[in-house]
């Protein structure tokens, strides 16, 4: 098998303001903050960690007004384009409570070098979180539904010059398509169909030739899809012992690193990184003026 190619760079937030302040999925709890220091403890194992395994993690400051800054995967598509120019697409959130992360973050990712597009902005143009989008295959695999809007895989595959297949997601609870998606290597994926209409999760199925079929139940109770992996390293936030011995049977070594104080806003390390080394032309094919498959309606 073929590793990934791209999962060796992360950007990554640091929980300095990180908090529950408002209620915008269904593990959010005002009621239930998390612990600060206990929170920056687990958010430093966590780069160390990756940092250990030979991933660089680049760390933007955390704004004071956005305590879910710290979920870094949703603030933009990072992708390195065939010349070798880096890119983001920034992500336009759905709730108001998360767009000024990108008024920090777009020229952010400008200082360093990356050029920058938006699907919209300050509630106009399509909702686009990069929670929602991984290479995979022969393209873009992008969830649609509760965050990301449907319109948002036209600007998609147009601006990167790639296929853009999308899955309808309709579970209230894996509102990001990284809550029941992970892939592993080139054949291989962690993937929970239960998060997605019947026609998408087959669709999804149907690409995956040998997919680690995740339960509902261990979907939400372990965030066990919202890994990264390293190489052949799959690094969790807890491992189930039957999804254990199906990975450790395939030859990935599983590292579990604790950071469920960041549950409590509905993320795990997934949501805690975002790669930004996905390289079209070696992890997604380029198409000339992009494309978008949907399931059937």
């Amino acid at each position: 098998m073929t590793e990934l190619g791209w999962g060796r760079h992360y950007v990554a937030v640091e929980p300095t303001h990180f908090r529950v302040e408002y209620v915008i999925n269904p593990f959010m709890d005002p009621a239930v903050q998390p612990d600060r220091a206990l929170a920056w403890r687990q958010w430093h194992d966590m780069v160390g960690t990756l940092r250990d395994l030979g991933a660089t993690v680049d760390v933007l400051p955390q704004r004071s007004d956005a305590p879910d800054m710290v979920y870094a995967m949703n603030l933009g598509l990072g992708v390195v384009r065939e010349s070798g120019e880096r890119h983001v697409v920034m992500s336009h959130m759905r709730y108001a409570e998360r767009r000024m992360e990108t008024r920090s973050a777009q020229p952010w990712f400008a200082e360093q070098g990356s050029t920058t597009s938006t699907v919209g902005r300050d509630g106009v143009g399509a909702h686009l979180e990069a929670g929602d989008a991984f290479a995979w295959g022969d393209g873009l695999v992008v969830g649609y539904g509760p965050r990301t809007e449907e319109l948002a895989l036209k600007h998609l595959a147009t601006d990167l010059g790639v296929r853009v297949r999308g899955v309808r997601i309709t579970h209230p609870g894996m509102y990001h398509l990284d809550l029941a998606f992970c892939p592993l290597d080139d054949r291989r994926a962690m993937v929970c169909p239960s998060a997605l209409d019947d026609a998408s999760a087959e669709a999804l199925l149907a690409i995956v030739p040998e997919p680690l079929v995740l339960t509902e139940e261990e979907a939400l109770t372990t965030f066990c899809a919202n890994s990264v992996v390293v190489g052949r390293t799959v690094v969790m936030p807890a491992c189930p012992d039957r999804v254990r011995a199906q990975l450790e049977e395939w030859g990935f070594e599983v590292v579990v690193v604790d950071v469920s104080e960041f549950h409590k806003g509905g993320g795990s390390i997934r949501c805690l990184t975002n790669p930004v080394d996905v390289t079209i032309g070696r992890d997604l094919p380029a198409v000339a003026g992009g494309e978008v498959l949907l399931p059937p309606a």
